[in-house]
């Protein structure tokens, strides 16, 4: 059995995808970083960083736990598990490229693009450009990449796809004002609708609906999501 460690974010949702597809059952356990639950000791056991998501899988007959953070590796792990989603063996330096670009390029610049353009206070004039061009950058590298391609890697749907599609289902938010954000890239806008219209996606997405998770953005919520933006405590 996969505990699973969750908030409803764009990296925990491309692990909530992957277990959807795989059909490999797993305890949901919410964290919720909005009350600060992922600086608990208890959680920063499995994950030092600090973040979701996260998972503990409990592997053969003597019951061994394997914990893993980041959602690449997971995404891995999981592929290899059950043999799901891997491309073919001649795919492998490839996809490991584009996982990497993923974990260290689309996804962080866009999670910073969100950052300065809601959270972050007025007159980052100079930070919001850089990260929202430079989410822009990393889309059009993807697009450019997808011309008379259906996935990302081989011929085949893969873990590449799944992690691509966490953060671009966060477009709208990570292009603000924009009533269409994929627009411009009509290869990576086709393959984020080829997704999402797999079955997966829609159990994916009642991943933790059942769970009442904090919406309102307060002093304590800042704190827990943006600790190094204050002093320790005296």
């Amino acid at each position: 059995m996969i505990r699973f460690y969750f908030h409803p974010t764009p990296n925990p949702a491309k692990v909530a995808l992957l277990l959807e597809e795989t059909g490999l059952p797993y305890e949901l356990v919410p964290v919720d970083t909005s009350k600060g639950e992922q600086h608990a000791p208890s959680f920063r056991a499995i994950n030092p960083n600090g973040k979701v998501p996260a998972i503990i899988d409990t592997e053969g007959p003597g019951g061994r736990e394997v914990r893993l953070f980041d959602s690449t590796a997971i995404l891995i792990h999981l592929a290899e598990k059950t043999g799901q989603f891997l491309g073919s063996p001649e795919d492998r330096p490839e996809l490991l490229s584009w996982l990497l670009f993923l974990a260290s390029g689309l996804g962080p610049f866009s999670g910073q693009a969100v950052h300065f353009q809601y959270a972050a206070p007025e007159g980052l004039d100079y930070a919001v450009n850089r990260y929202r061009r430079e989410a822009e950058r990393h889309y059009q590298v993807l697009n450019d990449h997808l011309a008379g391609r259906t996935y990302i890697v081989g011929d085949g749907y893969t873990i590449a796809d799944i992690s691509a599609w966490g953060w671009l289902d966060r477009a709208s938010r990570v292009l603000k004002g924009s009533d269409d954000p994929l627009a411009p890239f009509p290869h990576l806008k086709r393959l984020f609708e080829t997704v999402d219209a797999r079955p997966a996606v829609a159990r994916a997405r009642q991943v933790g609906k059942e769970h009442s998770f904090k919406r309102v953005n307060d002093e304590e919520t800042r704190r827990a999501l943006f600790p190094s933006n204050y002093p320790p405590a005296a």
